[in-house]
């Protein structure tokens, strides 16, 4: 009994992931950490990225990580340091991005920029001007996350008004969770302000990273890119720069994208037609004031619907 008792907490052990567990907890001390022990000017730029880190790793926990159990992943999510999206929402619409088939898709991509180019021709000039400066790296950045939160909580207060439960339950779960962010940032002292930048600098931070993970194309696997960055981005992003990567092996943890990759990069790369940024750097110099594609998708052909 005694060898059944110890193979099977073995076998509970190697179902945790303590790479992920430990940097879900030094995410959460160093945030808390942040508040507490740091001045608002250095606070607000260590909110800034352990923000993201966090919206990373609530990413990384949709995807059934750290443990096996779903509801002891979804606990450890409950704080939205972003206050901007409820957990519950974030979670069915990245499932959904993740159907391959629908990636781009105006419509049925719940995380693309491309606009049905009839939409887009109905548009009023001065957005059209403001979603084509949302369409280079500043502008996303910048712009990005107002945008998009604009644009989500359109959406979101549609299915409200027209009753949708999970959408009411996510949105309770979710302003209880950011009461309790802002109590504790009251209770650190730092003013509210000064932390709502810091989590719109997150979502901007985040932007980068969503920026041309998909692109327009005739076929479904050459929409995913490959980012071949080792730097401070990728660590931050988790390594959701080798895109093609996660959406091959979804369920596969972080930390072992990269050797995942450096193993079969011929395979990956030809997978996606070349899809590929050497760095981040990369991305940069091409384009921070310059577009990456037009809002309106180039190639979308209407279907019935």
């Amino acid at each position: 009994m005694t060898t059944r008792a110890s193979a099977a907490a073995n076998d509970r052990a190697m179902r945790i992931e303590w790479v992920t567990l430990g940097l879900i907890t030094a995410t959460y001390a160093g945030w808390a950490g942040a508040l507490w022990l740091l001045p608002v000017w250095l606070a607000v730029p260590a909110l800034i990225g352990l923000i993201a880190l966090h919206a990373s790793l609530t990413h990384e926990v949709l995807h059934g990580h750290p443990f096996r159990s779903k509801w002891g992943n979804e606990a450890l999510m409950q704080l939205p340091l972003n206050l901007a999206i409820p957990y519950e929402r974030f979670r069915d619409l990245h499932l959904a991005h993740h159907r391959n088939e629908n990636l781009t898709d105006p419509y049925d991509d719940p995380e693309t920029n491309y606009l049905d180019p009839a939409v887009w021709a109905a548009m009023p000039r001065w957005k059209q001007r403001l979603f084509a400066l949302n369409n280079t790296l500043m502008g996303r950045i910048l712009l990005g996350p107002a945008i998009g939160q604009a644009v989500f909580m359109a959406d979101e207060w549609r299915l409200i008004r027209s009753g949708d439960h999970a959408v009411i339950r996510a949105w309770a779960l979710h302003l209880a969770g950011a009461a309790v962010v802002l109590a504790l940032v009251g209770a650190a002292g730092m003013p509210i302000w000064s932390y709502l930048i810091a989590a719109y600098g997150g979502l901007g931070l985040l932007r980068i990273r969503t920026f041309l993970e998909h692109q327009a194309h005739e076929k479904v696997r050459g929409r995913t890119v490959i980012i071949e960055d080792r730097g401070p981005l990728a660590f931050l992003f988790l390594n959701n720069n080798l895109h093609v990567v996660h959406h091959m092996h979804p369920k596969v943890a972080w930390y072992r994208l990269p050797t995942l990759y450096r193993a079969n990069k011929d395979r990956y790369l030809a997978r996606n037609d070349g899809y590929f940024f050497a760095s981040y750097a990369e991305v940069f110099r091409r384009y921070l004031w310059r577009a990456k594609d037009p809002v309106p998708h180039p190639i979308w052909r209407p279907r019935a619907r």
